[in-house]
């Protein structure tokens, strides 16, 4: 992944590292059925979890299953 200079700090992890978190949701037969990627490694899980939530064609948990 290559970063411009100027976004690096909010690409960095705890480490120290750059890296890009991933969200991923699959069915019970182990099929992918949502996945959002490009948020910056120091992005809380929290507020990645919430975007995919709020987005137009974003992340649907079925009823009853939170």
């Amino acid at each position: 992944m290559n970063v411009a200079a100027e976004d690096k700090a909010r690409y960095r992890n705890k480490k120290g590292e750059i890296t890009t978190n991933v969200l991923a949701a699959v069915t019970p037969d182990l099929q992918f059925s949502y996945v959002l990627t490009g948020w910056e490694g120091s992005a809380a899980d929290g507020r990645v979890l919430k975007d995919a939530l709020s987005r137009k064609n974003g992340l649907k948990v079925p009823k009853g299953k939170k």
